[in-house]
């Protein structure tokens, strides 16, 4: 146990100080977003663009910078979100938790291609040697760009992205030195996996009042 310990936090011994705070508040603001995903709640958004701004500088400072390409897009994806969810008719919630349709999922599909491409393409504007971490930075980003639009849309499919995206991120982070993100995503998986069940609960309640 003391081993895994180690490994997490060697990674801190060089790193200045206001960095660690930082990825601290980051690590508490981007927990309690998900939390309030999985409960429906409209909190999700202002929490995650904390933990968003503050991400995309430390990713890059680091030069991370497919992954701070995308925590900059959940910042701007989570106003419209914030808006999206708060929408009112006669004083009812209009944008319920539903499943994509088919058009929904090419939309998704064209987000994740063109994503990686954008992604890939910036790498090679900062004239980045890509290696496999990099790659699968690459595909993680095409993954979690798709993930924020059905989220902010109230998709039940998020989830199922979120969840193979941050197994993905857990390792690559902790290959990296960020070992609270890293743990932060061993976290986010577990409340995807709760937020998937309890927005699957949700869906089915809606369909039997319908």
């Amino acid at each position: 146990m003391s081993q895994i310990f180690d490994f997490f936090l060697e990674a801190y011994k060089a790193t200045p100080r206001y960095q660690i705070v930082l990825e601290a508040i980051a690590f508490v603001f981007g927990i309690a977003s998900v939390w309030f995903a999985k409960k429906e709640n409209i909190l999700v958004y202002p929490t995650g663009i904390i933990c968003t701004v503050i991400t995309v500088y430390l990713l890059y400072i680091n030069e991370y910078f497919g992954d701070m390409m995308m925590n900059f897009y959940y910042s701007v994806m989570s106003i419209y979100g914030w808006w999206n969810w708060s929408r009112k008719k006669k004083g009812k919630y209009i944008v319920p938790i539903s499943r994509t349709n088919t058009k929904e999922k090419w939309i998704g599909f064209a987000l994740f291609l063109s994503t990686m491409v954008v992604t890939f393409m910036v790498y090679k504007a900062y004239d980045y040697n890509i290696q496999i971490p990099n790659y699968l930075d690459i595909l993680t980003s095409g993954i979690f760009f798709t993930a924020m639009w059905y989220m902010a849309n109230k998709k039940i499919e998020n989830w199922t992205l979120w969840i193979v995206a941050n197994i993905i991120t857990i390792p690559l982070y902790a290959y990296r030195g960020l070992g609270m993100l890293s743990l932060q995503y061993i976290i986010f998986t577990i409340l995807a996996i709760q937020g998937y069940l309890e927005w699957k609960k949700s869906l089915n309640r809606n369909l039997q009042t319908a």
